[in-house]
């Protein structure tokens, strides 16, 4: 007669499902940069890691809600706004002034900006996407993007997970 040796269910199970998952690997989710341009724009984009990397880039430092400063590294909000052919510079007047930038985060977060508030000829206030935090890339609830805007006393408009720029222009 065979010892049969007794294990207790819980062990079992946890057995079972760690020989399941070692038989069929998951696919870790992937955490490499991407961002959808869309909406009124002249040239809707996705932009991978690769293409920010070769766009002009900026460093801003932020206050985090614990108080401490960090530096976020990436490409200015206005140049991917321009590479889209959204209606900045020139193209911003009269009824234009009254398009926005929805930003949509991978968690459902939104944000709205106005076009005029981010036209140096107007609002003139800085962003960028950033890719690094502190020389590192991100990961997790924060990135891999994040739209930062140093100049805001609040970060709530800094939005992590960042995944999509829509430009909307109302019509009338």
């Amino acid at each position: 007669m065979a010892f049969m040796h007794y294990i207790p269910s819980s062990r079992l199970l946890i057995a079972l499902a760690a020989a399941v998952l070692a038989a069929y690997p998951q696919e870790a989710p992937s955490t490499a940069a991407a961002l959808t341009v869309s909406g009124d724009i002249g040239l809707p984009l996705e932009l991978k890691a690769a293409d920010l990397a070769k766009m002009p880039r900026q460093t801003v430092t932020i206050q985090e809600h614990d108080g401490t400063k960090v530096d976020y590294e990436g490409v200015p909000l206005l140049e991917i706004l321009r590479k889209a052919g959204a209606p900045v510079d020139k193209q911003l007047r009269g009824k234009t002034l009254a398009s926005y930038l929805l930003a949509k985060a991978h968690d459902g977060y939104q944000v709205v900006f106005s076009l005029g508030e981010i036209a140096p000829e107007f609002g003139n206030t800085p962003m960028i996407v950033a890719d690094l935090r502190a020389g590192k890339p991100m990961s997790g609830e924060l990135g891999p993007l994040r739209l930062v805007c140093p100049n805001d006393k609040a970060g709530a408009r800094s939005i992590r997970m960042l995944e999509a720029l829509e430009i909307v222009r109302p019509r009338k």
